[in-house]
């Protein structure tokens, strides 16, 4: 019984086989195919087809001279007439003899005069420590990371002060502890 599945087995794969071979043996190979689309190639419609030797001369011989456009860039440069005017504005600004007033930018954040750092808390599994800031009756509990009124990220509560830093501007401050601004509750 056994022999006689062996054979049967040879039998069907000899002619999956020549099955296989006689699909393959019709088919155009790739370079057939690409021998037949080269056969029907008709040329352009050219009368002189030669190389023009003096107008490669001409070419190679010019010098590139921008006219001031970036060709990478779609912005068009300023005409003229916008570069003059440009010009006498300047003019007008240096000729203006008001002084200007720089204010000086702040290098230091600090938190709104109501709002104040009153304590601090953690919970005994270990977690970050916690702040408490006080807003007249409001309290506000922060944990370290985290923003108080989507402006300061607390980065660090400290025992005795709180460091944070100004979201919109990136400038770091410290708040002391005010252990005067407990709330009291209200009657």
């Amino acid at each position: 019984m056994k022999k006689k599945n062996e054979v049967i087995v040879l039998i069907v794969l000899v002619v999956v086989a020549g099955l296989v071979w006689a699909f393959e043996w019709n088919r155009e190979t790739p370079a057939v195919q690409v021998a037949n689309s080269i056969g029907n190639y008709k040329p352009l419609a050219e009368e002189d087809p030669q190389i023009r030797w003096p107008e490669l001369e001409r070419a190679r011989k010019t010098d590139y001279k921008s006219n001031g456009r970036n060709p990478f860039s779609v912005i068009a440069p300023p005409t003229p007439k916008e570069i003059d005017d440009n010009r006498k504005l300047e003019e007008a600004r240096t000729r203006n003899t008001t002084p200007v007033v720089v204010t000086p930018q702040p290098t230091v954040a600090v938190l709104p005069p109501n709002f104040k750092f009153f304590g601090y808390g953690t919970i005994p599994v270990g977690s970050t420590r916690r702040a408490f800031f006080s807003d007249g009756d409001n309290i506000y509990i922060v944990l370290e990371g985290d923003t108080l009124l989507g402006r300061y990220r607390i980065l660090k509560v400290g025992n005795t002060n709180l460091e944070f830093q100004e979201i919109s501007s990136g400038l770091h401050g410290t708040a002391p502890l005010d252990e005067q601004a407990v709330v009291s509750p209200s009657t």
